[in-house]
């Protein structure tokens, strides 16, 4: 098999390490991810190593070396500015909780390492000495075919280590890869296992799975798989939420959601998690008139409240779960910003989530009516602000210039300092002086 070779300097890092290593006598190899993504003619996002030196022989190599992970023989080091994993070939099977092994037991055989692996595209190794591909697994077939299967028995795999289950899902996704029979199999019959993996475990797969190349098939392949349920029932509750076909031709709430995943371009964390959790509140606002049609009053305060304990649970930054939590209690607002007086339009424009909220939107009609009047109407008026920035102004008038001229600080200053600044951001005032003697004018 050909050579491999990255113009990323994290390659050249790892190539540098290993060089020394084996001039040390220790075989080393790129490992993983790399490996496979570079077979694919992707671009790797780390490289990392395996070596048959054991972490007090490779810190004898490199006396700078950080051991992160003692436990599992795993080491960091530094080599021309960069952080390269490097991890001493391991061979053990037994765990006692479905995440740690009972015990590390240490190989001098990369064979014996790439047989505790997960899956075969990941258990590739590339051999510096040797400038050629290890396979002890089958991996580059699987790569060939393009089907993500595990190393020996999947069920003894999601036994070993029940992330397993999660990462399976979200290399397929990633890869666009089938899964094998067997796996698919394993996978149903392990799903109430991911109940047991740290809140911490499932969302970084979770996030991973929404940001990545095909967010709609993880959720897909999550609830055809019988996992969702066990990760986010609020959310594999949907399925049952039909809605008005008028408004929603799609289908149901979560095919809803689904396309709208499907439509993301680069998306951020809160946009991809926005998009899931918009629509969580449906499932417990759901109404049918007498007339039959299907309504979801205050769906979006519903939301609010289930997607914050969704949120919670999942140990989201504070920050990330203010920003997801705006955008489910207010996305409907954006249908009526036709009919919205001035200021309140250009206060909607100027709050910080604002271009975030927006593309929610547009997913949101997009993949229903297909209505996008009022998607269009917010995009001129964007282009219309001076500079096309849609940051609020300061406003013209403060309490300093009330004391200034004369008026007492008094409770009606907040009053009139906030009717001042509505009427600024409508558009009423030419100049900081007219806005000014309209302040002074009520008191």
């Amino acid at each position: 098999m050909a050579e491999l070779h990255s113009a990323a300097p994290g390659f050249y890092a790892a190539s540098g390490i290993a060089d020394k290593l084996i001039a040390a006598g220790f075989q080393t190899a790129l490992v993983g991810g790399s490996v496979r993504d570079l077979l694919l003619s992707r671009t790797p996002s780390d490289f990392d190593l395996v070596t048959v030196a054991r972490p007090e022989e490779i810190t004898k190599v490199f006396p700078d070396a950080k051991l992160v992970g003692a436990s599992f023989g795993v080491v960091i080091i530094r080599y021309d500015g960069i952080d390269v994993e490097v991890a001493s070939a391991r061979s053990e099977r037994s765990y006692m909780d479905g995440r740690h092994p009972e015990e590390v037991s240490y190989t001098r055989d990369l064979a014996q390492d790439a047989l505790r692996r997960d899956f075969t595209v990941n258990a590739l190794m590339y051999d510096f000495a040797q400038k050629k591909v290890l396979d002890f697994t089958g991996g580059v077939a699987d790569l060939k075919r393009g089907i993500l299967r595990t190393v020996g028995d999947p069920g003894e795999r999601f036994r070993e280590d029940y992330l397993r289950i999660l990462r399976a899902v979200r290399f397929a996704a990633k890869l666009g890869f089938v899964l094998d029979d067997d796996l698919a199999e394993a996978l149903r019959s392990h799903a109430p296992q991911v109940a047991e993996l740290s809140c911490e475990r499932i969302f970084s797969e979770l996030d991973s799975m929404l940001t990545g190349r095909d967010p709609e098939r993880a959720i897909r392949l999550l609830e055809e798989l019988g996992i969702l349920k066990h990760l986010l029932p609020e959310i594999a509750i949907l399925r049952t939420m039909t809605q008005p076909p008028q408004f929603h031709p799609e289908g149901d709430v979560l095919e809803h959601t689904l396309l709208m995943l499907r439509h993301m371009v680069l998306p951020t964390r809160c946009l991809a998690w926005s998009v899931l959790l918009h629509d969580v509140g449906k499932s417990v606002t759901r109404s049918v008139d007498s007339d039959g049609r299907i309504r979801f009053f205050g769906h979006e305060d519903a939301g609010s409240k289930i997607a914050e304990n969704i949120c919670r649970r999942l140990r989201f930054s504070n920050s990330d779960m203010e920003l997801c939590l705006h955008a489910v209690r207010n996305h409907m607002r954006f249908a009526s910003v036709q009919g919205m007086k001035v200021a309140k339009l250009r206060r909607l424009i100027g709050d910080p989530g604002f271009a975030m909220e927006l593309e929610l939107h547009r997913l949101d009609c997009l993949c229903s009516n297909g209505l996008m009047d009022g998607f269009n109407f917010l995009i001129d008026r964007v282009a219309e602000l001076p500079g096309a920035s849609v940051e609020l102004p300061e406003p013209w008038v403060r309490g300093r210039d009330l004391i200034k001229n004369g008026i007492k600080p008094q409770v009606k200053f907040k009053r009139v300092l906030d009717t001042v600044y509505e009427r600024q951001l409508a558009g009423e005032f030419p100049d900081v002086e007219t806005a000014l003697s309209a302040a002074l004018e009520m008191f």
